[in-house]
């Protein structure tokens, strides 16, 4: 076979196995953006470039944005449209958020043992359908206020992968030789319980990613975009809280009704119930691991355990910024729990630092929004609104925005530029915004922190319409279990629907009048 050309050669290694249609428009996009800002329009360039970004985003599944989004970042500065300084400022602004990502994540990563010991007992132990959903909710809202919500949720995806390799090997021809993708070997006997087992595992695992969402609304730690709200509001993480309540709690408890209503109902593919069968076969895997279990393995979950109750007590005190308790978590779990080789702790930022690196990558389109200028008539309209049609207005822009492209990076731009209206472009750091604050009437300070708020829920609860706008949903449908139980996109969307209309209505409703 002749080998392939240079050409060629660079053609396919340009964004390896994307599809070609992606990689055409990639291109096409770097050679209009110079065009546009140098002959046209800046301000059009600018807007064109917003766009082009927020295709990458929705687009994730075809191609992780950070190659992709990263070259029209890096065009922008080499054309002027922002400028190295200007990205630095930045991310000086939002190091606490960096922080968050780089140390916290990784810190739960070590943690992960435990968890999972917790999730599989209650997956075996409670035989209600409805108790396990709304504990599945529960306990992902409740870790995700104070862990991070990708952690926890590849942790339910660790439980589910492996409950379904259980059953899948138990029941193929095949046994543990075989694939957990091909079902040829199953039993005709078998396939009933295996689709109806598959269905039970793609509602828990939609109650458990929605419920990290209703968690991740409410503290400051809980979704990147809060931290950056956080900061610029001068809230610690019970400030946070306490702002945040009037409208997080209503949601969280509409988030719970939902899952009542879509359980009982048996509404848009809900209501699959864990086949005798399965359950039988499940649970001896459980209790012959729990035989197996050495007084090494038990301190070692007393440990992990121990060490999540001072993390949130930390965070309740703020002790210290968040990613410094996140590193914090991560020297006491290595330390009593004897992981001393360094590649050990290579696995624990492998979840961590491509995120990071697309949030910088945010940051230098925030840049291009900043000097440019792009975003100041529509934030000079909406904040000319007055009262609640502000605050709701607000949480609309925000909402639609998420649901089709990322929260963190919404909430970056809007935060931002709110921040230079009332505090003025001054206000860096947290000393800096503290003071602008305190100038503020308290008229001036109360709508402002109302706004916060409402780019906080806009943010958070709207985006679990689709996989785009929660990095956990897109996480769990880029995930390996995916494919085994049959969530796809569309799947995804239609499990979302219902919460994502009743939560973000009774978001909208608080924001409003709460």
């Amino acid at each position: 076979m002749k080998e392939m050309g240079y050409g060629a050669s660079f053609v396919k290694n340009f964004l390896g196995n994307t599809p070609a249609w992606y990689k055409l428009s990639i291109l096409a996009f770097l050679i209009i953006n110079p065009i546009l800002f140098l002959f046209v329009s800046k301000t059009l360039a600018g807007w064109v470039l917003i766009a082009e970004f927020i295709y990458t985003l929705a687009l994730a599944l075809k191609c992780y944005p950070l190659p992709s989004g990263g070259l029209l970042a890096i065009e922008a500065l080499i054309l002027g449209m922002t400028s190295p300084s200007t990205l630095l400022h930045e991310v000086e602004a939002n190091l606490s958020v960096i922080l968050l990502l780089m140390f916290m994540v990784a810190g739960i990563y070590f943690m992960k043992d435990f968890l999972l010991f917790i999730f599989s007992r209650l997956l075996v132990k409670v035989k209600s359908k409805l108790a396990l959903s709304l504990i599945f909710s529960i306990l992902g809202a409740f870790l995700s206020a104070f862990l991070d919500a990708l952690t926890v949720t590849a942790v339910i995806i660790a439980v589910a992968y492996g409950f379904y390799g259980i059953y899948h090997r138990y029941s193929s021809k095949s046994g543990a030789q075989g694939s957990l993708s091909d079902d040829s070997s199953i039993p005709e006997e078998s396939k009933q319980d295996l689709e109806q087992f598959r269905g039970f595992l793609r509602n828990l695992m939609m109650h458990g990613a929605v419920g990290t969402a209703l968690g991740g609304a409410m503290t400051q730690v809980g979704e990147p975009q809060n931290l950056i709200i956080a900061a610029a509001a001068g809230w610690n993480f019970v400030d946070f809280f306490i702002h945040c309540a009037h409208v997080s709690i209503p949601v969280f408890i509409a988030g719970l009704l939902t899952v009542v209503i879509v359980e009982m109902t048996h509404f848009l593919g809900y209501g699959y119930k864990l086949p005798s069968n399965v359950r039988k076969i499940l649970e001896a895997d459980v209790e012959e691991n729990a035989a197996k279990m050495t007084k090494n393995t038990k301190m070692r979950y007393i440990v992990q355990a121990t060490v999540g109750i001072i993390l949130i007590i930390s965070l309740a005190l703020h002790i210290a910024e968040v990613g410094f308790i996140g590193l914090m978590v991560i020297i006491l779990l290595t330390a009593f729990n004897g992981v001393t080789d360094e590649h050990h702790f290579g696995h624990a930022f492998t979840e961590a630092l491509p995120f990071t690196a697309l949030l910088v990558v945010f940051f230098a389109i925030v840049g291009v929004i900043q000097d440019l200028k792009l975003f100041k008539p529509i934030i000079d309209i909406v904040l000319n609104m007055q009262g609640n049609d502000q605050l709701v207005a607000f949480f609309a822009a925000n909402g639609v925005l998420s649901a089709i492209s990322d929260n963190v990076f919404v909430a970056t731009v809007y935060m931002s530029e709110v921040k230079t209206h009332f505090l003025g472009a001054g206000a860096r750091s947290a000393a800096d915004i503290s003071a602008a604050i305190a100038n503020l009437d308290e008229a001036t300070r109360q709508q402002y922190y109302n706004i916060a708020v409402a780019i906080n829920m806009g943010t958070n609860i709207p985006s679990v319409a689709t996989p785009n706008g929660q990095a956990a949903f897109l996480f769990l449908l880029t995930s390996s279990l995916a494919p085994l139980i049959r969530l796809s996109y569309f799947e995804m969307m239609k499990l979302a629907a219902p919460y994502a209309v009743i939560m973000t209505v009774t978001g909208l409703v608080a924001t409003a009048f709460l």
